[in-house]
């Protein structure tokens, strides 16, 4: 800054009184009528909400019957302000819509794109060239902004290119703005350098465009505009890259920076000495133009998401500080020798210090004012007056893509609206002095905090550093927090990737390792024995100490994040984007686990016991979070465990010992075993001292085990054929954009990925949906892992029979969109293919890789019949913004996650635990990374209750047991009771209820428990009391169940509470072979291990049937679970950040 600060008291002082001056001259300027209008409409309570609803409802979707719908629901909340006629209108075409709405919502959205025809304008050529004369008849210049199709592909990205380079080939165009996402799709910022090397290709010729332009005396001018926090590095590389290359030396040219940002001084510093030095040699100045920033809500929604600071000022006044701060420093005479300064916004107050300081510093030719086209114009003419001209930032687009510019039209009309923005007051200021106040105030107090911070450069919030020393294990008794994925905006973390990177090309991880060995079954025997001695004694030991472990082996994976991502790329073709998180995910489990290990010491009504030993088989495509979650999980509950990794996984499954033995983790209590995938394997899996087993794996893999042995106790998550439906009332950009995540992250090759997806009614013909599909998939780029710009890596092996088949061959009626490309022998581009029928293999088969299939249903109840065809239940997506369609779904769909505009991959513990229905789950039924996982991971036995509030029972349990009491004695009566009412007590805090555990706000994800039919049995020494208690359990928790006892004593008994069938075990048996059900309840005294081994037998170990034959027990907690089965249902609960509540109603 000067040498002799300026006084900042004075200043605003005098900057007060201009703009007060400014804001009297602007109250007598005729408002533009379009702008007055929409003004007007804001200031209404309900004017907000019902332009948001038109925009979003009747302007942006293609299909006239969905847009008619949404227009008859924002009629309802039509604002006063508008003209008796107009409403009249409103009413009227929202009536006629029903029978026409072809007519009436294409004469809807022109009568709306008129009334916004001040802040965006028609790109047609000779329109455009009308209204560029008009708005110049004052002396502005006009900064043009060419909006479009959100750019998910190569197609779009080249076609907004053209679009950009016509625009800046026209006589009365000289000066546009782009922004990198515009012309370049799909960013990686782990591939920084690959990245700013592409950009700067694809905007050299429009850079030399410009250059030879201005050169022959006709000035171009080319703003590089600034969208998210992640884009800052790479945009200033990509301009100052731009601008040294040959022939660029005169050409002047503009960046963008935002001073919501506290990096944004830096920024500007850095920009400056490169600039100064440019200068220097001889060559044109810059001009960066400062805004305060407009991406602050999907900033937000990052920092939630990823767990990463919010990179964004903490508050408007701290922003507002920080603008006045960069002008502040940029304001000199030396300074603006080499940066011209474009003053970006529509608060009067931060002009007119602007302003103030110009002169005072004597730079006033040195500073552009801008504004945006359309708002407060009396204001815009005010500041004109003053300073001669204005810059417009003027947006404009197609007429035919008009809806292209709904996120901007959202953007403008919440700032229009919020009282946090100035423009909020613009048309009030003079009229109503608490609005003059308000933003006196907050125009003063932001000149106060810089007064206390001048002088001081401000750091920037986001600091992660992964080549800094790991965290020490967090105490146990802090709440869960999950682990945040390395952020690649910064330069550390990118560099550190990279390194990782390099070293996976030449990787030898894991190979020489430590793992047990045995070659036959003398071996195995030895091996579990080993391991099942250290687990007896782990079982004894205190939760806490077991939680403590985990947080060392917590902090052990995220030492040694780098050594497990060389190892996954190395070995399984995992990208950086795929691998970091799966590493965070382990990191989560442990913290996870850890905490709710200490929830198993306290469940009231049940006394929980470990196993001595777990076997888990982990699966190859997630070979570090999965198998580390499965042992997680056996430590926390007390249990030794062996690890057999997959055959393609072995050295990461090595590197992931090596990390939690090298932190102190015993290797007998976890031990890695490298068994060949024949009669020792088998043997391993089988072996009798194993307490439980646990799979990641398909559901053959799981029949597989249980045909050689019935009675294994497996808990598995397997096979999954996995769809999303996109219904007409769905952003389509939205849809197309996560359907593809959903479907080629790691090459298909996750059970949670999506290979259907189904289209409901109009968008069977829907082009558009069509061509974004192809483009956005076409434009994968597909590679090595070990290389940074990688979106979609190679396949684990080359595909075998089934998964080929998918790749190469269609069926009758199927037609390749894309057609897939054998690359090398394990490395294929992705595909597409259309005209799937119902019932067809694609339809029904799991192949897991890189193709998916394309299904159309005439109506979203058919679209969902579809879905639940198959006879997985993984993961399921909708693409909607109907909430009506949200809840037919969400009553309909069966599968274990839901999600909902988003992809349907990549949950997080906790947040999103994982589990499916149908043949995607095993056992047990509980989610891993959930709150139950661990109770099917040890034995409960009863124990007293030590409630200290009576929860009551409901009215209809009452009389089950006031039915009851003569056939129980009075203890069983106490005891019966005391776990209705635990029963009652878990439904209101635990089952009974849809919680939001990390309550994130931007995005919701719920956890509920639905209700399953079970077969409910009892063995031949069950009593009245056993029976009865499973029975209200099974009341309470809503389930239909079957009763079947072996004589008619305790059928008697149960009287008119129930109407068991009296079978004796045989021919109960043989009942279950042939119908098999999903779950069973056995319930008894020892006869019933006997009992279920029996079932086991009987249904040839069928992993579809779930056996429930623990001791009954009174705890609800426990007893509940038997009869529910868990669902997550993750919502998008914003509209371009912005909290949107539309589906608080259904879920």
């Amino acid at each position: 800054m000067a040498d002799a600060p300026d006084d900042l008291s004075e200043m605003a002082d005098a900057a007060v009184l201009l703009a007060r001056d400014w804001a009297a001259t602007a109250a007598g300027v005729a408002p533009d009528a379009s702008a007055a209008r929409l003004a007007g409409v804001l200031a209404d309570p309900r004017g907000l909400p019902f332009t948001l609803g038109f925009v979003d409802g009747v302007l942006r979707p293609d299909d006239a019957r969905i847009a008619a719908a949404n227009l008859r629901e924002v009629a309802r909340i039509t604002p006063a302000f508008l003209p008796a006629y107009q409403r009249g209108a409103i009413r009227l075409g929202a009536v006629a819509s029903r029978v026409a709405p072809g007519i009436v919502v294409p004469a809807a959205k022109s009568v709306f794109r008129r009334m916004v025809q001040h802040l965006i304008i028609d790109s047609a050529p000779g329109s455009l060239g009308r209204t560029i004369t008009r708005l110049r008849r004052h002396g502005d210049a006009l900064n043009i902004n060419l909006l479009g199709e959100a750019v998910l592909g190569e197609r779009e990205a080249a076609r907004r290119l053209a679009g950009i380079k016509s625009l800046l080939a026209r006589d009365d165009v000289d000066y546009v703005s782009i922004k990198i996402s515009a012309i370049a799709p799909a960013l990686s910022m782990w591939a920084f350098d690959e990245t700013v090397d592409l950009v700067e290709s694809r905007l050299a010729p429009i850079y030399e465009m410009a250059a030879a332009s201005t050169a022959a005396g006709r000035p171009k001018f080319i703003n590089l505009d600034m969208e998210e926090y992640r884009d800052l590095d790479l945009t200033i590389a990509v301009f100052t890259r731009l601008l040294d290359r040959p022939g660029m030396t005169q050409l002047e040219a503009g960046i963008v920076l935002q001073a919501y940002l506290p990096d944004a001084l830096g920024a500007m510093q850095r920009l400056s000495e490169w600039a100064t030095a440019r200068v220097d040699a001889g060559g044109a100045r810059i001009k960066v133009r400062l805004v305060k920033g407009a991406n602050l809500p999907m900033e937000v929604v990052e920092s939630r998401v990823h767990g990463w600071p919010l990179a964004t000022a903490p508050s408007k006044l701290a922003t507002d500080a920080n603008y006045k701060r960069v002008l502040d420093w940029a304001m000199t005479p030396e300074r603006t020798r080499s940066i011209r300064l474009g003053v970006a916004g529509h608060n009067l107050f931060d002009i007119a210090f602007a302003r103030t300081l110009s002169e005072r510093r004597g730079v006033t030719g040195d500073v552009e004012f801008e504004m945006l086209l359309g708002m407060a114009t009396g204001q815009v003419a005010a500041v004109r007056a003053a300073v001669g001209h204005v810059l417009l930032y003027t947006p404009v687009v197609a007429r035919d893509e008009f809806d292209a510019a709904v996120s901007y039209l959202v953007r403008r009309l919440q700032e229009g609206a919020s009282p946090e923005n100035f423009l909020s007051a613009s048309t009030r200021i003079t009229s109503d002095p608490s609005l003059w106040t308000r933003e006196e105030t907050r125009f003063r107090a932001s000149v106060d905090a810089l007064r206390e911070t001048r002088g001081e450069l401000p750091g920037p919030n986001r600091t992660q550093d992964r080549t800094a020393p790991a965290a020490a294990p967090r105490g146990v008794d802090e709440p869960f927090a999950g682990e945040p994925d390395t952020d690649p905006a910064l330069p550390a973390n990118r560099a550190w990737g990279r390194a990782a990177l390099v070293r996976a090309t030449t990787s030898t991880a894991g190979i020489e390792s430590d793992a047990d060995a045995p070659t036959d079954s003398a071996g195995v025997d030895a091996l579990v024995e080993r391991v099942r001695a250290a687990g007896t004694v782990w079982g004894t030991r205190p939760a806490a100490e077991r939680a403590a472990l985990l947080e060392t082996a917590a902090s052990a994976l995220a030492a040694g994040r780098d050594r497990l991502i060389e190892v996954s790329a190395s070995e399984t073709g995992k990208t950086i984007a795929e691998a970091d998180p799966e590493i965070s995910e382990a990191i989560d489990f442990a913290r996870y686990y850890a905490r709710q290990a200490l929830g198993l010491e306290s469940v009231d009504g049940a006394r929980f016991e470990p196993v001595a030993l777990t076997l888990v088989v982990g699966p190859w495509n997630f070979p570090v979070a999965i198998p580390f979650g499965g042992v997680a999980a056996a430590l926390a509950a007390g249990s030794a465990v062996i690890l057999k990794a997959a055959p393609q996984a072995r050295r990461t499954a090595a590197v992931v010992c090596e990390l939690l033995w090298a932190a102190g983790v015993p290797r007998d209590l976890v031990a890695l075993a490298d068994v060949p995938e024949d009669e020792t394997g088998k043997a391993l899996i089988t072996h009798e001292s194993i307490d439980r087993v646990i799979l990641t794996g398909s559901f053959e893999t799981a029949e597989l085990f249980r045909s050689w042995n019935p009675r294994l106790p497996l808990m598995a998550e397997t096979s999954g054929k996995n769809a999303v439906i996109v219904t007409p009332a769905a952003d389509l950009d939205i849809a197309v954009a996560e359907t593809v995540r959903s479907a080629f992250g790691h090459a298909g090759q996750k059970c949670s990925a999506a290979s259907l997806v189904v289209l409901v009614g109009s968008l069977e013909k829907s082009d558009r949906f069509t061509a974004q599909l192809i483009d956005a998939v076409t434009s994968l780029r597909v590679g090595p892992a070990d290389s940074p710009l990688t979106q979609m890596g190679p396949l684990v092996e080359e595909p075998g029979e089934k998964l080929l088949g998918a790749l190469t061959r269609l069926e009758p009626g199927e037609k390749w969109l894309v057609e897939p490309r054998r690359v090398n022998d394990s490395l294929w581009t992705p595909g597409v293919k259309t005209g799937v029928r119902r019932g067809s293999a694609f339809h029904r088969t799991e192949y897991f890789g890189p193709v998916l299939g394309v299904m159309t249903a005439p109506t979203l109840a058919d679209a969902i019949s579809i879905v639940n065809e198959t006879d997985f239940g993984l993961t399921s997506g909708l693409f909607t913004q109907d909430p009506a369609e949200l809840a037919q779904w969400l009553q309909s769909v069966e599968a274990g996650n839901l999600y909902v505009n988003r992809a349907t991959t990549g949950a997080i513990v906790e947040r999103q635990p994982f589990g499916g229905w149908k043949r995607s789950s095993v056992g047990a039924g509980t989610k891993a990374g959930g709150p139950s996982y661990l109770a099917a991971l040890g034995d409960w036995r009863d124990a007293p209750t030590v409630r200290t509030e009576e929860p009551g029972i409901s009215p209809a349990i009452d009389a089950v047991l006031a039915a009851t009491a003569p056939h129980l004695t009075e203890t069983e009566q106490a005891w019966l009771r005391d776990a209705a009412a635990s029963d009652e007590s878990s439904w209101r805090t635990e089952f009974g209820i849809a919680r939001d555990r990390q309550q994130l706000g931007l995005e919701r994800n719920l956890l509920r428990y639905l209700p399953v039919p079970v077969e409910l049995r009892a063995s031949r020494d069950a009593s009245t009391a056993q029976l009865l208690r499973a029975l209200i359990a099974a009341q309470r928790a809503g389930s239909v169940v079957t009763v079947s006892v072996p004589d008619g004593g305790i059928a008697a008994a149960l009287g008119a509470v129930a109407s068991p069938r009296v079978e004796a075990d045989t021919a109960w048996l043989e009942r279950m072979r042939a119908e098999t059900p999903a779950r069973v309840r056995i319930v008894g005294g020892a006869a019933r291990a006997a009992l279920a081994d029996d079932l086991a037998t009987a249904v040839a170990g069928a992993p579809d049937v779930s056996i429930h034959a623990g001791e009954s027990v009174r705890a609800g907690r426990v007893e509940l679970l038997a009869y529910l089965r868990e669902q997550a249902v993750t919502v998008v609960a914003h509209r371009f950040g912005e909290a949107d509540s539309w589906s608080e109603s259904v879920v």
